[in-house]
């Protein structure tokens, strides 16, 4: 089950808007999305959870690239929705890494050799066949000045949207969509 909402700033508070997510394939669509919410390039803040997986925070400021916080990598990876934020930025992957001599496999694996022998605790993202890494990814800092610290994001869990929601006094405002 998941809940996906968006939060924008204004002027007056934070409002509050329940978004479906069904025609978002790509981080910009997601970013575009998030930009309608606030025609002033106001901070808007897209939260996704995934009951007791995992979740996730974007933030969209104006024009800037979107900033993300995953809470654990490899359960989103296991999501349509997750799948979206775990970008090969994100994830520390150079997106050319197939056309670059130095990312060649030679272990002895290229000539189609299984190395199923080896124990991997990352989970593979579906179709890519590169690993993710358990636990957060992103900046854990993307919500410091909005009054969440990096420690404490880090430490969220369970009804992770609902924390963050109060934290940033916008607790009510999200009740209303949820």
């Amino acid at each position: 089950m998941y809940f996906a909402a968006l939060l924008a700033r204004t002027e007056d508070g934070w409002e509050a808007s329940d978004t479906e997510l069904d025609d978002v394939e790509t981080l910009s669509d997601l970013a575009d999305l998030a930009r309608e919410a606030s025609p002033d390039e106001d901070t808007v803040l897209v939260l996704i959870e995934q009951e007791d997986a995992w979740f996730g925070v974007v933030r969209v400021d104006g024009e800037e690239d979107p900033r993300i916080y995953v809470s654990d990598a490899a359960a989103a990876a296991r999501s349509s929705y997750g799948e979206i934020l775990l970008t090969d930025e994100l994830l520390g992957r150079d997106p050319d890494d197939g056309d670059d001599l130095d990312a060649l496999d030679l272990d002895g694996t290229e000539d189609g050799d299984s190395d199923d022998d080896e124990a991997d605790d990352d989970e593979p993202v579906a179709g890519t066949g590169e690993a993710v890494p358990h636990g957060p990814v992103g900046d854990a800092q993307i919500l410091d000045d909005l009054g969440v610290s990096e420690k404490e994001l880090r430490s969220l869990t369970t009804d992770a949207v609902t924390e963050i929601a109060e934290a940033l006094g916008a607790s009510e405002t999200l009740e209303t969509v949820r």
